[in-house]
């Protein structure tokens, strides 16, 4: 794995130790922000399921102002403050250990607010929907903000789910990447895609 592009493009980063967590290929990366980008002037990001981090690292690569990275895997964790040092990017970025209902919680009560989030449960979990919910009712989404949410091929969440329009859905071998804009209330069609 590596930053695909960028102020930090061509950094390594490490995976995270083990077999809990499922990292996003760089293929994929690169096919992700060539639709949700791929660059960026300015903006917040939040890495809720943040694995290694290189989603969130590759956000702030290519343009976001800041990103919070959470995960509640002592190894992520590591391996996330690990590859912001690697990429040279520790000085934009919020690393918590906690898990996503709890973390989502505490950025509320400090008045936090993101322009694109990033969603990459385990596949064993099928709520993406509920915490996309949650975030709208805690005010953690700026207008249009982009949510990007990773899930196995062989799910689908629905083209609507309250506040927010599909934009986006590609098939990538066993992932899927539904990316969804919030509280615009455009039908943006953005097309749907597959790469093989």
């Amino acid at each position: 794995m590596r930053v695909v592009s960028g102020t930090a493009k061509g950094r390594p980063l490490k995976s995270v130790p083990g077999t809990g967590t499922r990292p996003t290929t760089d293929k994929v990366k690169e096919a992700i922000f060539s639709m949700i980008g791929p660059y960026f002037d300015g903006g917040a990001a939040l890495d809720l399921f943040a694995g290694s981090g290189g989603l969130g690292i590759e956000a702030l690569s290519r343009g976001m102002d800041s990103a919070v990275f959470i995960d509640m895997e002592p190894k992520a964790i590591d391996t996330v403050r690990e590859n912001l040092k690697a990429a040279r990017l520790e000085n934009k970025a919020e690393v918590y250990r906690n898990d996503a209902n709890k973390a989502l919680a505490a950025l509320e009560k400090r008045g936090r607010s993101f322009d694109l989030v990033f969603l990459d449960p385990p596949y064993r979990h099928k709520f993406g929907d509920e915490l996309m919910a949650i975030m709208a009712g805690k005010g953690l989404l700026r207008q249009n903000a982009v949510i990007v949410l990773e899930h196995e091929s062989g799910y689908e969440y629905p083209e609507h789910i309250s506040g927010y329009s599909r934009l986006r859905y590609a098939l990538y071998g066993e992932t899927a990447v539904s990316i969804y804009c919030y509280g615009s209330g455009s039908e943006t069609d953005m097309g749907e895609g597959a790469l093989e």
